[in-house]
């Protein structure tokens, strides 16, 4: 027992800031997705993460830092959606891109060597690896979302439920919706230099695709999907650590168990007749934001 207390001391010591550097992620993301839900852009999501991979890759192939790569293309493609739609329809946009980041990031990794490792690393996730500047980052991200959704939340909401609002005004909602482009392209292509396109992209999508089903409300919905973000994020790196599987798919699996247990929960919220349901977006309050 002794050895065994010892031999977890020793791995938290060791993997702490990683361990930390997800759980910051892991909360920041589930925030955003439940935006990302609310407008119904995870095509928008997904895409991001793995034009931001295939970025990274192409970075380090001109010995540039992998993560600028990242960050740089994310930020290109999320301007690309504020283009004419006559020129690019908005409604394919984002699922070519995402397409086309999968296999440009391949052909990179099939055929530099230089990049293999890292190639392969994003496809799993390389949490484990994660140093100072990674935790700086996540931190950072976690904070930038908090203060953008503080300041313009409502005005997100707004945006989407009642987008008239705006107009009566004669106010323009392209900086609210920019701004929001831009924040969710960077923490997607920083976190999957960490969790991976596919760990990145499952906890922006499930936990607030579930919260949406029985939160009662858009408040309680910030709080809850979060903290399932995290309650599955703390669960499978456990798992990963001890078994010494990779993280990335770990982690998709075990979000994926969260939404197997999803509708016991959305069963026993139902009988509470008082509280309204957020199985749509219309049922958030839009002056509910903290």
């Amino acid at each position: 027992m002794t050895h065994s207390l010892s031999e977890w001391a020793m791995q938290l010591a060791l993997f702490w800031r990683p361990a930390l550097t997800g759980a910051l992620l892991a909360a920041t993301l589930a925030l955003l997705g439940l935006y990302l839900r609310l407008r119904r852009e995870y095509w928008a999501a997904l895409a991001y993460g793995q034009v931001g991979a295939a970025g990274a890759l192409g970075a380090l192939a001109l010995g540039a830092p992998p993560l600028v790569g990242g960050i740089t293309l994310s930020l290109a493609i999320a301007g690309l959606k504020h283009r004419p739609e006559k020129h690019l329809p908005p409604a394919g946009l984002f699922p070519l891109l995402f397409v086309l980041g999968w296999g440009l990031g391949l052909l990179l990794t099939a055929n530099l060597p230089g990049v293999e490792r890292l190639g392969q690393a994003l496809f799993e996730g390389q949490l484990y690896f994660a140093g100072p500047q990674m935790l700086a980052g996540a931190a950072l991200a976690l904070v930038a979302t908090v203060a953008f959704l503080r300041w313009q939340g409502r005005h997100l909401l707004l945006a989407n439920l009642n987008p008239e609002h705006f107009r009566a005004l004669k106010l323009s909602v392209w900086p609210v919706r920019s701004g929001f482009d831009i924040l969710t392209a960077a923490v997607l292509a920083l976190a999957v230099m960490s969790l991976g396109v596919m760990g990145a992209f499952a906890l922006v999508f499930i936990p607030a695709w579930l919260i949406f089903a029985f939160a009662p409300g858009w408040r309680a919905a910030l709080i809850i999907a979060p903290l399932a973000a995290l309650l599955a994020y703390v669960l499978a790196f456990a798992l990963a650590l001890v078994y010494d599987q990779p993280f990335g798919p770990v982690l998709v699996l075990m979000l994926g168990a969260l939404a197997g247990i999803a509708p016991v929960l959305a069963k026993l919220t139902s009988n509470q007749k008082s509280a309204p349901r957020c199985q749509t977006a219309a049922r958030f309050s839009m002056y509910e934001t903290p």
